[in-house]
């Protein structure tokens, strides 16, 4: 009995063994090596920013971030508050006898995740590892990161895609979608699969690149602009299968008009908690852009672009507030 319980322990062992390698040790190793630590950018050559070049055939430009102020909506506390002050405290103070210059400088307490923003590779670690399998104390001081910082993100130029999940919706499952201020939009219970993804690039004869950057079309922006409160409580968003697949391409980046990119809350209370956030960025060091404003792209069918980001370099943030810049 017990030598015919034995050898199937054993094998037991060695495929829950063989299962934690390769499903919980690789992906700490980068492919770019390890000392690399700005992920998926370096999927972007000059070859991918020569074809992005190639998209611009009208000179037309589309700000891709939202204004950001004090009523933006925000996860949780995460806050923004602006502060002007005038030089002289007011007073009419002059610079110059002859100019008569006068100023206004100012100052801010600022999440850097209000708004339309980069979670960038320190944002976002499994257990307490992160994008190249770099431990909290590896990167972490209350004064900012020591590695994995946003000021290390190179300025991104490629290729950008538009998918429209809203017309995708209304001619394959129009119950998914629900209209707001007259506009239709993903219903909040909206989970997008792989499958949905493929039907999409396929609907708009598209193909996914190595080093693009993704951005999906939900509708569901407009809700923050009415319920802040439902804006958060529960949004639709790629699963978990839709960022596996996505990842597959060596993307440099996906986001979306929500402030969440992944389904929420999925299945969150059972313990699943961002497995979208955690597939992307510790795993494959592709980093997740938000609160995407695609609106005007959609109006205009523009599904290609060239994408162009230079993020403010603020030393040690882990995500940044953002206004890429589409081009076609």
């Amino acid at each position: 009995m017990i030598k015919n319980v034995f050898p199937k322990i054993i094998i037991s062992l060695v495929i829950v063994l063989w299962s934690y390698v390769v499903s919980g040790q690789d992906w700490r190793k980068s492919k770019w090596g390890p000392t690399d630590t700005i992920g998926a950018i370096n999927e972007i050559t000059d070859k991918e920013i020569l074809g992005a070049a190639k998209l611009i055939t009208k000179g037309k430009r589309y700000a891709l971030g939202m204004v950001t102020g004090k009523d933006t909506p925000a996860w949780g506390t995460r806050s923004f508050a602006l502060y002007t002050v005038p030089h002289g405290n007011g007073s009419g103070i002059t610079y110059g006898h002859k100019t008569r210059v006068t100023a206004n400088d100012d100052w801010a307490l600022v999440w850097m995740g209000v708004g339309s923003q980069i979670d960038g590779l320190g944002h976002i670690g499994i257990d307490h590892v992160y994008y190249n399998g770099n431990s909290i104390s590896d990167i972490y001081t209350p004064a900012g990161l020591k590695k994995l910082g946003i000021h290390e993100i190179p300025p991104v130029v490629t290729r950008g895609i538009l998918l429209n999940a809203v017309e995708y919706y209304k001619n394959t499952k129009p119950s998914s979608l629900m209209e707001l201020n007259g506009k239709k939009m993903l219903k909040a219970d909206v989970s997008i699969t792989s499958e949905d993804i493929k039907s999409m690039l396929n609907a708009q004869s598209l193909s996914v690149q190595k080093g693009d950057v993704v951005l999906i079309h939900t509708g569901f922006m407009e809700m923050g602009t009415v319920d802040k409160k439902k804006y958060f409580e529960e949004l639709p968003g790629i699963d978990l299968s839709a960022a596996t697949y996505l990842a597959q391409f060596n993307v440099t980046a996906v986001g979306s008009d929500t402030v969440c990119l992944e389904k929420f809350p999925g299945d969150f209370a059972n313990g699943d908690a961002f497995p979208v956030h955690a597939e992307l960025i510790p795993k494959h060091g592709i980093y997740i852009l938000e609160n995407m404003v695609t609106e005007e792209l959609i109006a205009d069918s523009v599904d290609k672009f060239m994408f162009v980001l230079g993020q403010a370099r603020l030393e040690g943030a882990v995500q940044m507030i953002i206004n890429p810049v589409a081009i076609r």
